[in-house]
């Protein structure tokens, strides 16, 4: 009887390893972990935000708009809660990636304005803080970069056979992946005119 009882369980375990069930969970744990550097990459970011608005309204009180828009931004952020369900509901996903893009967005503003700054942009701290953003915004694309492959590998294990009927019978579904948000606006080619205007009329 043991000997049946062992014979099934080897069984049963090469069968497991055959029909994909351990390449979804070792790929998802992989989305679990690149989606935790994501956010701690952001979190990041966020973190230098008041240090770096701080710094500027030393210098330009009057962009009081840019700055209040760079403060709310990050508030947004910081009120959605990045956990590991996120990446089970592309609603939420979605929602998440768009509070980071309209943070990205204010802060491009707050650094056109600083463009008529000198002195603020020959500030010390300034100059340290725009240097740790840089240096976040680096890190952010190579976290989501890996983010994007680890996706794309599980979401290709639960779309292939045998593989997708381990997942339909688990529930394992694809998972929501970072997007372009302007992506008909970059992928129409820029239009470049070297012939110079014409004269206006008299």
């Amino acid at each position: 009887m043991r000997k049946i009882l062992t014979v099934l369980a080897a069984l049963a375990s090469l069968s497991l390893t055959n029909c994909g069930y351990n390449a979804i969970q070792s790929e998802d744990e992989q989305i679990k972990s690149n989606w935790s550097e994501v956010v701690n990459q952001y979190q990041r970011r966020a973190d230098l935000v008041p240090n770096l608005v701080n710094s500027v309204k030393g210098f330009a009180q009057q962009e009081k708009d840019v700055l209040l828009g760079v403060t709310n931004a990050r508030a947004k952020v910081g009120s959605i809660q990045a956990t590991p369900e996120v990446l089970n509901d592309p609603a939420a996903f979605q929602k998440f990636q768009a509070a980071q893009g309209e943070l990205s967005s204010a802060l491009s503003r707050l650094l056109v304005v600083t463009e008529n700054y000198p002195q603020l942009k020959s500030d010390a701290l300034f100059k340290d803080l725009m240097s740790q953003l840089e240096g976040t915004e680096n890190r952010i694309t190579v976290a989501r970069n890996r983010y994007i492959k680890a996706v794309q590998d599980y979401n290709v294990t639960v779309r292939s056979f045998p593989s997708n009927l381990t997942a339909m019978v688990f529930g394992y579904k694809e998972k929501p992946n970072f997007t372009v948000e302007n992506e008909k606006e970059i992928s129409t080619a820029p239009k470049v005119d070297f012939n110079p205007a014409p004269a206006p009329s008299k």
